[in-house]
């Protein structure tokens, strides 16, 4: 299935907290899908354990594209995806804010 250009094709990792309980998936429409989690109607699973942050995803052409690096990635070790994410997100900081471009503004250092 070829995506438009309305939707972001992903493969993704949330975290209920930095180095908590992980949760990997893929969607048509990230943003749609994460938004589900967050609401509690993503998955039974991420409902029971809060694991609602988005900390890592990857983009992609086709939902078949995504849906192979998802369960090629369910296979890895869970250090090898902590690595992944801290790689690209230190923090494990939630993407989604940015994502919908929604980016709070920084706080000066004090």
């Amino acid at each position: 299935m070829r995506v438009d250009d309305s939707r972001l094709t992903a493969t993704y990792i949330l975290a209920s907290r930095k180095h908590g309980t992980l949760y990997l998936g893929s969607a048509l429409d990230l943003i749609a899908r994460v938004w589900e989690h967050k609401e509690g109607v993503g998955s039974k699973f991420t409902a029971k354990y809060g694991v609602t942050r988005l900390v890592w995803y990857e983009s992609f052409m086709l939902l078949s594209e995504a849906r192979a690096r998802e369960y090629e990635m369910k296979k890895w070790r869970r250090d090898w995806k902590t690595n992944l994410i801290e790689r690209d997100n230190p923090h494990w900081t939630d993407l989604y804010p940015e994502l919908v471009g929604a980016v709070a503004p920084k706080r000066p250092d004090r």
